[in-house]
């Protein structure tokens, strides 16, 4: 149950300074540097007449601005959007036109798969010096295929009447140089479904079109608003919200009320401050739009070694507030904190909840240093509704459609819903901020890993003999935290505290990333274990490569162990 604090806080909230700034908000884009500009000056003048001292960070990020685009065939131009971080050519790229079928998304926690439903319309002597057609959107893992394989540009026919804007590239954030070389050199564009039939007969016949996009890429001074609200008994360690205010086109559902969110929290919790155990960082990112997260990977570059020692909890809030959003389905949360959430939401909304694994997205530009997280996109209508509405999966706006495009405007924005969102999000943060002993259970994670492995041993088949050694590990491991978690409330809190704060920055990173900690790993699916997944794929590779396949396993096991029995060792002293 909620706090007194708590319940306190939430009885504050109210819908003025958050609506005022979304309905501005739904006066101009966000994706141009001088609106981003705009926006930052205006989060930070709200701030200050709302009381809440803001100080405005310059990040200098690399990006991608994308102007426009369009596909011209047998006399006939047809409108696209080029994808950012996409090849500019505004002269135009002339080729001959080849389709490769794709499947849609069923859910979002599929969304950023290859979704590719003929892997023999792939084949490099088939695509080598062609303009790729494809079905659904422009995922980076497609359209760097599509370039390793000889293709000369990429058009990516979306599912509706609409045109989403969106970026091509897997690079996280600002490149650096082993990140460059899978920087996009193609020009790649979207098209809505039905000028992308036409076009599908047109390749079907051989036919060539005119390719042409606009961009321009570079180093741009992007102001970063952030608020400090400093704990009264732990103040070095914080809580960090966070959510972007770059948008495509006016972008309401998809960030406006999210920033019109942190806004009103941060109004809510200065008032409250001398409640505050922890402290409470609010940021609102630049650079989400047109630079892949760059705006929050600035971030965690620039304030790396204070997130690693002090930060028990990132929260990421995109897309609240929006029309129809009645469940709380398929919300991100790493696996340590779904009994808080869930509880969380419960008491904060009254309505129960389900969650997924965090996709690589939203954000999350934290994994690698080892931050507990939870949430992503908020509230979401039901998959019974969208059905109704006959909507596909979109990354955003609580499922509406208007994702990315134009029509994502004030009708998306629903004032009760974002009230009910802000009160929840208020919750999770000041929970957490105030809990005597961080509510993060790392068992949950351990079945995690459990779950995961026993998947993996299976799929290995005469392999599964190499993943024992973690088999080991995890059971000792599993072991030391019941006798941690039945200790904890008679250990000194700040020993607990360290020790599940110090737990993330190994496991964190051991189950979402497959690079180092403070790097960034591309914006790319990534399964669980990601070091031991090559066990699920030995056998389908050919007899010469599965030697290789091996080998690559064998180094996994060895870090995973490593993790593991260092995990030990932290939960055991």
């Amino acid at each position: 149950m909620l706090d007194s604090r708590i319940k306190t806080a939430i009885d504050q909230v109210s819908d003025a300074a958050p609506w005022a700034l979304v309905e501005h908000f739904s006066t101009f884009p966000r994706w141009k540097p001088e609106d981003v500009a705009e926006a930052a000056s205006d989060i930070a003048r709200r701030l200050d007449e709302v009381g809440v001292p803001c100080e405005l960070l310059n990040a200098n990020l690399y990006l991608s601005i994308p102007y426009d685009a369009s596909v011209e065939a047998n006399g006939v131009t047809y409108t696209a959007k080029p994808l950012a971080y996409a090849k500019s050519i505004p002269e135009g790229l002339t080729g001959t036109l080849v389709h490769v079928p794709g499947t849609l998304a069923a859910s979002t926690a599929s969304f950023y798969d290859k979704n590719r439903k003929n892997e023999s319309d792939a084949d490099a002597e088939r695509l080598r010096g062609k303009i790729v057609l494809t079905d659904g959107f422009a995922n980076p893992q497609k359209v760097l295929e599509f370039q390793q394989k000889g293709a000369i540009g990429v058009i990516a026919v979306n599912p509706g009447v609409d045109r989403h804007w969106g970026i091509c590239s897997s690079i996280w954030g600002t490149p650096d140089l082993d990140g460059l070389p899978r920087k996009p050199m193609i020009p790649v564009a979207a098209v809505s479904n039905p000028d992308g039939a036409a076009l599908v007969e047109l390749a079907q016949s051989g036919g060539t079109v005119t390719l042409k996009t606009r961009l321009e890429e570079g180093w741009f001074s992007s102001p970063v608003p952030v608020v400090n609200i400093t704990g009264s008994e732990e103040a070095e360690k914080f809580v960090l919200l966070h959510g972007h205010y770059d948008s495509w086109d006016v972008g309401v559902g998809d960030n406006a009320t999210g920033d019109a969110a942190m806004l009103e929290i941060a109004r809510v919790l200065w008032a409250n401050k001398d409640n505050l155990r922890r402290s409470v960082r609010i940021a609102w990112w630049p650079g989400h739009s047109t630079g892949r997260y760059a705006g929050s990977a600035w971030f965690a570059d620039a304030f790396a070694i204070d997130l690693d020692e002090n930060c028990v909890a990132q929260v990421n809030c995109d897309s609240p507030g929006c029309r129809w959003a009645d469940t709380y389905e398929n919300v991100a949360w790493m696996s340590e904190t779904e009994a808080f959430c869930k509880d969380v939401i419960r008491d904060a909304t009254g309505l129960e909840s389900s969650g997924e694994r965090p996709l690589r997205a939203g954000d999350y530009s934290f994994n690698n240093i080892g931050l507990t997280s939870f949430f992503m996109l908020s509230s979401t209508m039901s998959e019974e509704k969208r059905k109704e509405m006959e909507y596909y999966t979109v990354g955003g706006c609580g499922g509406n459609i208007a994702w990315h495009t134009e029509n994502d405007v004030m009708e998306i924005a629903d004032k009760n819903v974002l009230m009910r969102d802000i009160k929840l999000y208020l919750a999770a943060v000041m929970s957490v901020a105030n809990a005597p002993i961080l509510p993060f259970d790392w068992r949950n994670t351990a079945a995690e890993f459990e779950a995961t492995l026993g998947k993996y041993t299976q799929q290995a088949g005469a392999d599964a003999a190499l993943l024992e050694p973690v088999s080991t590990a995890l059971s000792a491991f599993s072991t030391a935290l019941d006798t941690f978690y039945t200790n904890a409330p008679t250990m000194p809190q700040a020993t607990a505290n360290d020790a599940i704060q110090s737990l993330a920055r190994i496991l964190v990173p051991l189950n979402y990333t497959r690079g180092p900690r403070f790097g960034h790993d591309p914006a790319l699916p990534v399964p669980a274990l990601p070091l031991l997944a090559v066990a699920t794929q030995i056998g389908e590779l050919p007899e010469n490569q599965q030697g290789f396949a091996r080998t690559q396993l064998v180094r996994g096991v060895n870090r995973t162990v490593a993790a593991l029995r260092a995990a030990t060792r932290l939960v055991s002293q």
